[in-house]
């Protein structure tokens, strides 16, 4: 009995072989179309798409089944995984089948694989660019339809991996003690991401990693660099006045003004200041 159930299960296997074969090698196109909807219903990807070879479709061009056939060939490869090729054939199906019910279905879908290709927040975002930029595209241009509700989440979403990502790069600058770049990057996060609410934290995050950054400066630029964060924080108190961070930011301008006050009278009684 043990040595029987392997022999049949390689006897259905190679079984299953021989009927897939049949198919692939059958000239009846309907046969092709019919066996390829059941492999699709049954969720076998793979067969669909290796029924529905380059050769096939230009036999189906004109007749009734060519639109559902490319329909189930783009999502075969889809759900394959196979995100590169499933773009472009959700793609050419919208520009093809320009009247079919499913074509504002394939141009949302031509946009959403790129969302599916985002990756995560550490590595590089192309794929999460295009998606927030297709899928605004979708929606200024089919205001109206029932995927655009979906699409200003997955924008939302995709902005905020790109904020995160930004942050994270910020804030290791500041940990390796590269200032300068620190308060490029958080200053640049406020004008990027002029919706977020934590606005007031990157700018006080840049004013503390230029303080950083003069406290560093040659002695000729210290001074110059200091009073440029007093205005800075005199800046922030005005703008983000009811902002948590407020109170760190007024005991920063003490700070700095105070250090001001200490390097001219340094200065002053230096041998070469008198």
């Amino acid at each position: 009995m043990r040595l029987l159930i392997p022999f049949i299960t390689v006897l259905l296997f190679l079984t299953s072989c021989g009927s897939f074969n049949k198919i692939l090698k059958s000239d009846d196109i309907d046969y092709k179309f019919h066996k390829a909807q059941d492999y699709y219903k049954a969720e076998k990807y793979q067969y669909v798409i290796q029924i529905f070879s380059p050769d096939y479709f230009p036999l189906l061009k004109g007749t009734k089944e060519f639109e559902e056939a490319f329909y189930m060939f783009a999502y075969s490869h889809y759900y394959e995984k196979d995100y590169f090729n499933a773009e472009k054939l959700f793609k050419q199906f919208s520009e093809t089948f320009t009247n079919s019910t499913r074509a504002l279905e394939m141009e949302y879908m031509s946009a959403y694989i790129f969302y599916k290709q985002s990756p995560k927040v550490d590595l590089e975002q192309t794929n999460t660019l295009k998606s927030i930029g297709m899928m605004q595209t979708f929606i200024n241009r089919n205001p109206e339809a029932k995927q655009v509700k979906e699409a200003t989440v997955i924008i939302e979403e995709c902005k905020q991996k790109l904020e995160q990502k930004d942050y994270k790069a910020a804030e290791l600058y500041y940990h390796m003690g590269q200032y300068r770049a620190s308060c490029v990057a958080f200053n640049n996060m406020v004008t990027n991401f002029p919706e977020s609410n934590q606005s007031d934290y990157y700018s006080s995050k840049a004013i503390k990693a230029y303080y950083q950054f003069a406290l560093l400066s040659i002695e000729d630029r210290k001074i110059e660099r200091l009073e440029e964060v007093v205005v800075d924080c005199n800046e922030f108190t005005d703008k983000y006045f009811q902002s948590k961070y407020k109170k760190e930011i007024e005991e920063l301008l003490v700070t700095a003004n105070n250090n001001i006050k200490k390097i001219k009278n340094e200065q002053i009684k230096a041998p070469n200041g008198s």
